[in-house]
């Protein structure tokens, strides 16, 4: 499995509700998307979004569609994009 993070920075004009459900769908139907996180800082002025994708071919031919989906909610969100990287996931296991 891959991941792609996305750090942003917030400031006193982000939106903090959560993600519209046609930007999680608009991930979530990629090729290959597992899943997708959205965290907001609690005690800094970041917020993450991470995605999960089954193969590495995935991750890297969503990357066109990723970056428009990214810029045009960063915009509606007033975030500025900081980063964005991708990784192999070595370890993953969710405890209920």
């Amino acid at each position: 499995m891959f991941a792609r993070i996305s750090t942003y920075k917030t400031g006193p004009d982000t939106r903090r509700d959560n993600p519209t459900d046609d930007v999680v769908n608009s991930v979530l139907q990629l090729p290959g998307c597992k899943g997708v996180y959205y965290l907001n800082g609690t005690e800094t002025d970041n917020a993450l979004s991470i995605t999960l994708w089954d193969t590495e071919d995935a991750m890297l031919a969503s990357r066109q569609a990723a970056t428009r989906i990214r810029e045009e909610s960063s915009q509606a969100d007033r975030t500025q994009i900081v980063a964005v990287e991708e990784f192999e996931v070595m370890a993953s296991k969710l405890q209920d």
